[in-house]
């Protein structure tokens, strides 16, 4: 199986002692389960972008949100290494993950709203709905995760990350791709494809997440495969947000 999103690759529902899928009634994960720890993630990330979100409302001052920006993102970023290489501690480090991104998540979102009055209930709009019309899609099956599907998603999901990795490199040096940040309609093209690329990873997550069920991956998979989804959600939201802002900078 492959997935764009790097928490959910071929070894993710394998057990990690014998690389074999455990199997086991109650101590199995279940779809339920999932959604149920999906939600709960969602709403400690709700938590934690309240409250960066307040805390720039309340003082109109964008220099205290740096701590929270830097401390989300960076600890966000090792949290995530953590539960990839550690699945087993998932059910801790899933739920700080969520309120690390959700610290980042909420400083950046105000500065856009600031910018862009509503522009954040737009994404978030967005986001969801998009969530929900690919959920549908998959479970209808008029989208199906073939093998070309998910080699064509993975492809460019990476050409996507290469393609940041080097902008960020670049900017070591002063220099930038343009069009990355450009609100001319180039700009705009890049960031419509990566936002499409974003949201066909929930695609090969839904499919990832249901084989996980079938095959009676280890309970705390439950925590591992919502981490994953929610890391999609929130590249989703955030190159949302960066569509929106270029189009509204344009009116």
């Amino acid at each position: 199986m492959r997935s764009g999103n790097p928490a959910l690759q071929d070894s993710t529902f394998l057990d990690l002692s014998s690389g074999t899928v455990v199997r086991g009634g109650s101590e199995a994960m279940s779809l339920n389960g999932t959604v149920n720890k999906t939600a709960l993630l969602l709403v400690l990330t709700l938590v934690g972008a309240m409250f960066t979100w307040g805390k720039f409302f309340a003082t109109g001052d964008a220099a205290s949100l740096t701590p929270y920006i830097w401390g989300g993102a960076l600890g966000g970023f090792v949290v995530a290494l953590v539960t990839i290489f550690k699945k087993q501690w998932s059910p801790f480090t899933a739920p700080l993950y969520a309120v690390l991104e959700g610290l980042f998540i909420g400083a950046i979102s105000a500065m856009f709203e600031l910018r862009f009055p509503g522009i954040v209930l737009q994404a978030v709009g967005l986001t969801f709905g998009t969530l929900a019309a690919l959920l549908i899609a998959y479970r209808s099956g008029l989208v199906r995760a073939t093998e070309n599907f998910k080699l064509g998603v993975v492809a460019a999901t990476g050409g996507i990350f290469l393609l940041y990795m080097a902008n960020i490199v670049m900017g070591f040096f002063g220099h930038s791709i343009g069009f990355i940040h450009d609100s001319g309609w180039l700009g705009i093209a890049f960031s419509a494809v990566v936002v499409v690329v974003a949201a066909l990873n929930l695609v090969l997550d839904f499919d990832f997440i249901e084989h996980g069920v079938e095959q009676g991956a280890p309970k705390y998979m439950e925590w591992y495969a919502a981490f994953g989804l929610l890391v999609t959600l929130v590249w989703l939201y955030l190159e949302l947000l960066r569509l929106l802002s270029k189009l509204q900078s344009r009116s």
